[in-house]
């Protein structure tokens, strides 16, 4: 009994074949190419290899990547890997691999993950959030994702930071064409913007604690951002447990930090709720992924 999951990432493409307990039987990963008919081929190549190695042929296949097809016609908008944008990519990737495939934005992979049997598995309603390259965040209620009507729920990156002070209005421009987005504030790229663009977000977490006050001011204004967006979902999800993946999901200080920092800007006299890493940490997309078909004998 299998799951074939891919994670299609802007560094990676990653592969795995899942059993019935979510244990890897194989995984394959290969650099993930710009060019759109090279992704499709390193996508195919993946998969079958995954597949060579688990001694199996799955039915069907579920994707994880950035973006969602639009119920509009199943192109795809929204991606930050652009060469898929205005692509009927999902549609494609079932061509490529002869046979249907489910599609699911990366965030929503990692949040299925997480609440099958990861840092949400107790929680009804799992936000989690992608905090990398770029961020996103995925919600799933009784273990299944929440896309909403017109299938784009969860494009919590590209909501404005909430409350700006003046020296963050309107902020930078992201690739999206709006200005300040969150994905801007609080992704590892934009964490070390802020920082001023010479270190690493693994070199400035170093610096602040070893006390460096311009690496700690930088720590300062990264939780108080991100608290700000957390808030503003929180006002309108009330989530069970929040679930932290990507390169800054590493930051310990965050689960320290966050749900103090979040607590006074909810419309709530009580916010419990807990900020959690992801129990399967860069494996979630991937298994996500897997989990977006039942089972096959």
């Amino acid at each position: 009994m299998i799951r074939i999951g891919v994670d299609f990432g802007g560094t990676k493409i990653e592969a795995a074949a899942l059993d019935a307990e979510g244990r890897f039987v194989a995984r394959v990963r290969r650099p993930s190419p710009r060019e759109y008919q090279a992704g499709l081929e390193a996508t195919r190549e993946a998969v079958l290899e995954a597949e060579r190695q688990a001694g199996v042929r799955a039915a069907r296949i579920g994707v994880g990547g950035p973006g969602s097809p639009s119920p509009a016609g199943g192109l795809m908008r929204n991606a930050n890997s652009t060469e898929l944008n205005g692509r009927p990519f999902p549609a494609n990737l079932a061509q490529a691999l002869e046979r249907p495939v489910r599609y699911a934005n990366d965030a929503n992979c990692l949040a299925l993950s997480e609440a099958v049997d990861g840092a949400g598995a107790d929680a009804e309603v799992v936000l989690a959030l992608i905090l990398g390259t770029g961020c996103g965040a995925g919600v799933t209620v009784g273990r299944r994702i929440l896309e909403g009507r017109n299938g784009f729920a969860g494009e919590w990156g590209h909501m404005p930071l909430p409350w700006p002070t003046m020296a963050e209005h309107p902020g930078p421009t992201c690739w999206c064409g709006r200005k300040g987005c969150m994905e801007l504030w609080v992704s590892g790229s934009g964490f070390s913007r802020d920082h001023g663009g010479g270190l690493s977000g693994e070199q400035i977490i170093a610096a602040a604690r070893n006390g460096e006050r311009a690496s700690m001011a930088a720590l300062d204004r990264y939780v108080d951002r991100l608290a700000r967006g957390l808030a503003v979902v929180c006002d309108v999800l009330d989530p069970d447990v929040i679930v932290l993946g990507g390169g800054m999901s590493n930051v310990g200080e965050l689960y320290e930090r966050l749900p103090g920092a979040i607590a006074p800007l909810v419309f709530s006299d009580l916010f419990e709720t807990p900020v959690r890493p992801a129990m399967h940490g860069d494996s979630s997309g991937v298994r996500g992924a897997a989990w977006l078909w039942p089972l096959e004998p």
